[in-house]
């Protein structure tokens, strides 16, 4: 059991910290919640995925240019300040960000002001430590950085269109065509690696400071990547494509209990004979990559490890699909050679059946229990697994995920069925006040091995507090905790309940 203590942690991606430019980040902030998460006993950090966000999928951090980058937008100014690459008075700015969300488009248009005066600072200081850890980043990250920077430079040249409607010798990665455009793009390709530089010393500072305090970060790893990344342009091979680099085979879900046509997410899906011939080289370096960031792995959509559901290129919706197998388990078995002790969740909810119970089973693989799936009165939506009293001790528990409203919010919109099925469950009287406390403690009562709650729901925040809504494009991975709005009380009460539940793991143990 990769789990070895009986534990507690807390959901809350680095964009929802508070911060004075608009974003949560990698700085002052990060640290103090980290004390928090001290105070309040919890062993775990869970985060979404960490790669670069666009405009043009929402800001989400499931949809990516790169399976490997930072993303900038996490990068801190202040820490920048301390490194001598910003000036204090660099910082002064007379745009006025929402303490409670994010606004991505004032966001991005200062922060890269700021990255761009650091960059400069950074090429006057030629014989710097900080040039040398510099050289050292690019060394240790080869695989990858290049061609993503050179992705993200070309991208900006040609306007922000998609790789496959760039020049085709660049399109195609011919290698003449490619060094020539990057000679004349120099600096900007090397401001692409340069802020991926930042973001990984940033992101390795932090994650020492957590360790310190016994904390480890439970990161999330997609299952798919975007059409337009630098992974389907580094490796076209991989993925069904035609001969112009559109995709032929599309990802998604099929026609379920959320959604009668099924949910078309539109990436490419894998070639997995092609993989094979290079013994799932990219899979195997990518799954390394996010197990160097983390100590814990969530792996998205792991049913697709054991079939995933391809959708024909034209479709306007899922529903004309059809199951095939993956290779999942061969890819497993890859990674436990490396990594015997598997530190991997499999993220199992929607429609799951043998075949993934037992690929799970077969590596030992916790699963994901999610008490707002519990309580519905429609028999039919839902396996009773959720229900407490079915818990089993390999799984982390959760009140609701970031696809999910809040305790509070879930509440104020259930059917009265639902409602009274968990005040008969839990025999006691509910309101919107105190539910969140109610179902707190019935995650950190139940014998899975990690409990792990979303922020909002330790504060009983209400629906306007929900990171996302799958399914809609709008107004989503833009929530933000407001500065002191998580406070050493609420660390107290947490830490209270963690001991009382027998989640309380001592540094010395």
């Amino acid at each position: 059991m990769i789990i070895s203590k009986r534990s507690a942690g807390l959901l809350l991606h680095i964009t929802s910290l508070p911060s004075r430019f608009g974003i949560g980040d990698l700085g002052p902030e990060a640290y103090h919640f980290a004390d928090l998460l001290e105070e309040a006993g919890q062993r775990y950090w869970q985060i979404l995925p960490l790669n670069p966000t666009e405009g043009g999928y929402g800001h989400s951090p499931y949809s990516s240019h790169s399976a490997f980058a930072g993303n900038p937008l996490l990068i801190s100014p202040e820490l920048l300040v301390q490194d001598g690459l910003l000036q204090k008075s660099d910082l002064e700015t007379d745009e006025e960000f929402r303490e409670d969300r994010v606004e991505y488009p004032k966001v991005v248009k200062l922060k890269l002001r700021l990255w761009q005066k650091a960059f400069d600072k950074f090429n006057e200081t030629a014989d710097s430590d900080l040039q040398q850890e510099y050289k050292a980043f690019m060394r240790e990250q080869k695989a990858w950085l290049p061609d993503f920077a050179r992705f993200a430079a070309f991208k900006k040249r040609f306007e922000g269109r998609s790789w496959v409607e760039w020049p085709k010798e660049i399109k195609q990665h011919e290698e003449h065509a490619v060094k020539a455009l990057e000679k004349e793009m120099e600096d900007e390709v090397r401001f692409e690696q340069f802020m991926q530089f930042l973001f990984y010393r940033q992101w390795e500072e932090l994650k020492q400071y957590c360790h310190q305090k016994d904390i480890a970060f439970f990161g999330d790893m997609p299952f798919y990547v975007s059409h337009d990344s630098a992974d389907v342009w580094q490796n076209p091979e991989y993925f069904k494509l035609d001969k112009e680099g559109n995709a032929t085979g599309l990802s998604g879900v099929p026609p379920d209990f959320f959604s009668e046509t099924g949910q078309l997410w539109g990436t490419p899906v894998f070639d997995w004979k092609e993989l094979a011939k290079h013994n799932y080289d990219w899979w195997i370096r990518r799954i390394d990559h996010n197990l160097r960031l983390f100590g814990l792995l969530r792996l998205d959509h792991f049913r697709a490890f054991s079939a995933y559901w391809e959708v024909p290129a034209g479709e306007d919706t899922a529903m004309n699909g059809k199951w095939k197998e993956s290779p999942g388990a061969e890819i497993l078995s890859l990674v436990q050679k490396k990594y015997p002790k598997m530190p991997i969740i499999a993220e199992d909810l929607g429609e799951i059946d043998q075949p993934v119970r037992d690929l799970m089973q077969e590596y030992d693989l916790p699963g994901m229990l999610v008490l707002l799936f519990a309580f519905v009165s429609d028999e039919k939506a839902f396996e009773g697994s959720f229900m407490p009293h079915n818990h089993t001790r390999n799984s982390i528990v959760y009140t609701g995920t970031h696809d999910n409203s809040t305790v509070v919010g879930w509440y104020h919109d259930a059917k009265k069925g639902d409602r009274k099925a968990l005040s008969d469950y839990t025999f006691h009287e509910l309101s919107e006040e105190n539910v969140h406390e109610v179902m707190g403690r019935l995650a950190l009562a139940s014998v899975a091995q990690l409990a792990v709650l979303p922020v909002q729901d330790v504060l009983g925040l209400g629906k306007e507090a929900t990171m996302n809504k799958p399914s809609t494009s709008r107004g989503n991975w833009a929530w933000r905790l407001k500065k002191d709005q998580f406070t050493k009380k609420n660390a107290k009460e947490l830490l209270e309940l963690t001991k009382l539940y027998g989640r309380f793991v001592d540094k010395e143990e």
